[in-house]
């Protein structure tokens, strides 16, 4: 496949049905409480061994009904689904990804959600393989969905091989999709944002930032660097989901949305128990960012 064809068919698989945004007539509050939880990086191999996912798997079967740590209190409720945030396949054979399509649809109990990370484009020896199986299960590789009355949008976006770089920009195309799904949203619903490249992967991100305008994005997810972290950056929190590879920590996080209260907990599976690394753990508050306060003060009408 030369360079021109492989880039013209992942625009068009990119493209591929861009979801007209979350419900408009959403309600304007939300669930007391929505619980997922996220992991990245899965790696499964190219002859299909995934069995270093099994334990993960089983951990977050299980883990409902566990309590949280003293200083979250109450105890993990069912988690509404999964997300994975790209990395399926060390590269993108058919064997990696039915062994994915397998341990998702019949060893988790939980509805499942997933993007395309950088490995799943097959890198210098391109493979639409697990693309197409995305388009298949979510009908785009770019899409929406809602759940508890927050907005996720799982933003797909292109990378560049030729850079040689884990850090890349969120492309153009991402950027553009995220605008015009934001822009369905309702005022003020909370938002999420996934995508593959983390926070330090980031090389744009005011631009991705400033793409938020004036919608309630209270979280943006990351996978690529394999362990779990978090930062924040103007008023946005980062959270870097863990990769349940065998050389990683063996984790994968919990998050709980409430109206006003946000958590990130990794838990380490093979230590069974949760992770004590400040560094790794999110718990905010949840505020009406300064972009929307400012927005809110310049729109009101004149007396």
């Amino acid at each position: 496949m030369t360079r021109q064809t492989r880039s013209l068919v992942i625009a068009l698989l990119s493209l591929w049905l861009t979801s007209a945004g979350c419900r408009t007539n959403a309600p304007s509050h939300q669930a007391a409480a929505l619980t997922f939880f996220g992991w990245s990086d899965q790696h499964v191999s190219v002859d299909g061994n995934g069995e270093h996912l099994v334990p993960a798997i089983d951990a977050m079967n299980a883990l409902p009904g566990k309590p949280y740590p003293e200083a979250i209190g109450g105890t993990v409720e069912k988690p509404a689904f999964v997300f994975g945030l790209g990395d399926i396949s060390e590269w993108p054979s058919r064997a990696a990804l039915d062994t994915y399509e397998q341990l998702i649809t019949k060893r988790l109990t939980f509805p499942s959600y997933d993007i395309a990370g950088n490995h799943d484009l097959g890198g210098l020896s391109p493979s639409n393989t697990v693309l197409h199986w995305l388009i298949q299960r979510y009908g785009a590789l770019r899409y929406t969905f809602e759940k508890g009355g927050v907005c996720f949008i799982a933003l797909f976006s292109e990378y560049d091989e030729k850079l040689n770089d884990p850090a890349q920009p969120i492309s153009k195309a991402a950027l553009d999709y995220l605008r015009q799904a934001l822009a369905k949203v309702p005022k003020g619903q909370p938002v999420v944002v996934a995508t593959h490249l983390c926070f330090e992967a980031i090389t744009n991100r005011d631009e991705l930032v400033d793409a938020f305008g004036t919608a309630n994005v209270i979280l943006v997810l990351g996978g690529h660097y394999h362990k779990a972290t978090v930062n924040q950056y103007r008023e946005i929190n980062f959270v870097q989901l863990p990769s349940p590879e065998p050389k990683s920590a063996g984790e994968f996080t919990v998050i709980r949305i409430t109206p006003d209260r946000l958590i990130a907990m990794p838990f380490n599976y093979r230590d069974n128990a949760w992770t004590t690394d400040k560094r790794t753990m999110l718990d905010a508050a949840i505020k009406v960012p300064a972009r929307m306060q400012v927005q809110e003060q310049t729109t009101e009408p004149r007396k």
